[in-house]
């Protein structure tokens, strides 16, 4: 991804909090015969440091989960907008501006590895639904209906 040096963020607590803020990432990566992705939430988990652990879960039956190999790449989104050159002042001055788009995209790249093992795919979908459900009035928990 091309970030022009104005607008690269590297410090990796704000890279990180953008991430936990987003949730929700698109996991791209390549099977034997094509690119595949799929829309996943995701958790980060700190440690190895710098950078952490990024966790989810596919379904037995999404495609991704038995084909991909190697590496692959989580595309979190965060707020964006478009930026009319009407709010620049060159406007007025020159007429030589253009429109843009203002965004927040952070591209997390790494081994992916498949864990296949009932007691760690319950113990991460409840750590997934504790922190989508935390905040709610009456959270809905695993255990109130985990097939």
């Amino acid at each position: 991804m091309y970030v022009p040096n104005a607008f690269k963020e590297e410090r990796i607590s704000i890279l990180q909090d953008a991430i936990r803020r987003a949730g929700l990432a698109t996991l791209v990566c390549l099977t034997d015969d094509r690119l595949i992705a799929s829309h996943v939430p995701l958790l980060l988990d700190p440690e190895p440091g710098p950078y952490g652990t990024l966790l989810g879960h596919l379904a037995r039956q999404n495609p991704q989960s038995r084909g991909a190999n190697g590496e692959a790449m989580a595309i979190f989104l965060g707020p964006g907008a478009y930026i009319t050159p009407s709010w620049y002042a060159t406007k007025r001055e020159t007429g030589k501006v253009v429109p843009t788009w203002n965004y927040v995209a952070i591209h997390a790249y790494g081994p992916l590895e498949f864990i296949d093992d009932p007691v760690h795919v319950r113990e991460h979908v409840a750590r997934l639904t504790d922190r989508h459900e935390q905040g709610r009035p009456v959270p809905w928990k695993v255990s109130d209906g985990f097939a």
